[in-house]
């Protein structure tokens, strides 16, 4: 019973996250519900015994791309809310329109899927031995995506940055 109160805990916390990321008007406040959302999946992670994925969400994901986003809003400064009225446009209800069909679509799979009565046993692997397989074996390809990463912030960065008049170039 407890811990199917923490578990929707989390996951309404996870959702209000994601709903205010998608329908706030300011990019700062978007981004930083973004990083609730991943604190959430992270905590549902940690509360289903996931603790590798769950930390690695809190490195990863929080500790690195919520930051990088919200620095990437301020240095372009689109940190100002959003014009108009966007919500009422058509682009807006055939958006939500799809996610609805898109939603019973999801729904009626789930319904119809046969689902196993008896879970596999996990695999017993610790975190210190993907710890160790990451620093080991898989270590350049672990840096090679961490360079990419740092080159597709810098990338958006220099496109998003306004063009300044009168430079030769």
């Amino acid at each position: 019973m407890i811990d199917t109160l923490v578990f929707l805990i989390f996951a309404g916390l996870t959702l209000a996250g994601a709903v205010a990321a998608a329908l706030l008007r300011n990019l700062v406040h978007c981004a930083l519900s973004l990083t609730v959302t991943f604190a959430g999946l992270a905590l549902l992670y940690l509360s289903l015994g996931a603790q590798f994925v769950g930390f690695t969400q809190v490195l990863v994901y929080i500790g690195a791309v919520a930051i990088l986003v919200v620095f990437a809003i301020l240095l372009t400064r689109g940190s100002g809310a959003l014009p108009g009225n966007l919500v009422t446009t058509s682009a807006w209800r055939i958006g939500w329109v799809a996610a609805v069909a898109v939603g019973f679509v999801l729904v009626a799979a789930l319904q119809h899927a046969p689902f196993a009565q008896s879970a596999a046993a996990a695999p017993a692997v610790s975190v210190q031995q993907i710890g160790q397989a990451l620093m080991g074996p898989f270590v350049l390809p672990l840096e090679i995506v961490g360079v990419l990463l740092t080159v597709a912030l810098i990338g958006a960065v220099i496109v998003a940055m306004p063009e300044r008049q009168g430079e030769d170039q």
